[in-house]
């Protein structure tokens, strides 16, 4: 049962598990723990919860920077600007951001997810942001038309548009199946071109609440997080060389920094 706390604001702790069927088989599993933060409460989470750093350093921090744009400004502003191109209008609701903090000053996201809701906390829109090792980055934008909560599961897909593994070519589908944080939290991502599916990802934890208490065990759970991220992402790497997956083509990134998907389908 998660402690009791005052923010909307939570922690997620579970296993990111990815397979791969083609040419090689390969499969890994880390467990790790997810911050979900809600955009309007940071400052306050930086005043009130020990370890945690707004924009400064700490144990663990969140810097704006290190997300839309890249540019520092707030990320709310940026989220409602292409939430405004897709016509969907939250009212000012709240704007939650799924990621990895910086751990000890360091981080790296391949993705993060935001849940932009409407003031009567129904989900209006999924933003899905990608960021690659090549210090790229790319964003899937889904409005949600139907009323969804957190026992729905969302689903669908859309395109490939930024180069992610150096593995995996370009012309190839993701297929998102993901539920609103809740008491848990679930997302998958199922890659798949003409042949069928070629990687299946996903990460399922379990919610504790943000408090001083939990940021401190988080941190001696995870003292190196980030660095057990990127540092796992080029280990697999060298043993799909190692296995002879042969190299891919890197392009250009896309021009526009976020794709506008079509609806999403939605399963009981």
């Amino acid at each position: 049962m998660s402690t009791p706390s005052a923010f909307a604001s939570c922690i997620y702790t579970g296993t990111v598990m990815h397979r791969r069927t083609r040419p090689r088989r390969h499969k890994l599993a880390y467990d790790v723990t997810y911050f979900l933060l809600d955009l309007d409460e940071l400052k306050t989470l930086d005043a009130g919860v020990t370890g945690f750093g707004y924009n400064r350093a700490n144990l663990f921090s969140f810097h704006d920077r290190d997300h839309g744009d890249g540019s520092g400004a707030p990320l709310r502003a940026w989220v409602e600007s292409h939430l405004a191109k897709a016509e969907v209008d939250i009212q000012d609701g709240p704007i939650r951001l799924l990621c990895y903090p910086r751990t000890l000053g360091y981080v790296f996201n391949p993705i993060s997810v935001y849940f932009c809701y409407r003031p009567d906390q129904s989900l209006a829109a999924i933003l899905y942001e990608v960021t690659n090792t090549f210090h790229e980055r790319h964003s899937y934008l889904m409005p949600v038309d139907a009323p969804a909560d957190d026992a729905t599961i969302l689903r669908h897909a859309c395109a490939k548009e930024l180069y992610v593994s150096p593995f995996i070519e370009m012309d190839m589908t993701y297929h998102f199946r993901i539920r609103a944080p809740g008491d848990g939290f679930a997302l998958s991502i199922q890659e798949t071109d003409d042949e069928g599916t070629l990687l299946f990802a996903s990460f399922a934890g379990k919610r504790e609440a943000l408090t001083s208490a939990n940021s401190l065990l988080s941190f001696m759970k995870f003292p190196l997080l980030t660095l057990k991220v990127i540092g796992g992402i080029h280990w697999e790497a060298l043993k799909l060389w190692l296995k002879g997956v042969p190299l891919v083509h890197h392009p250009r990134p896309p021009a526009e920094p976020v794709t506008i998907v079509k609806r999403e389908k939605i399963a009981a």
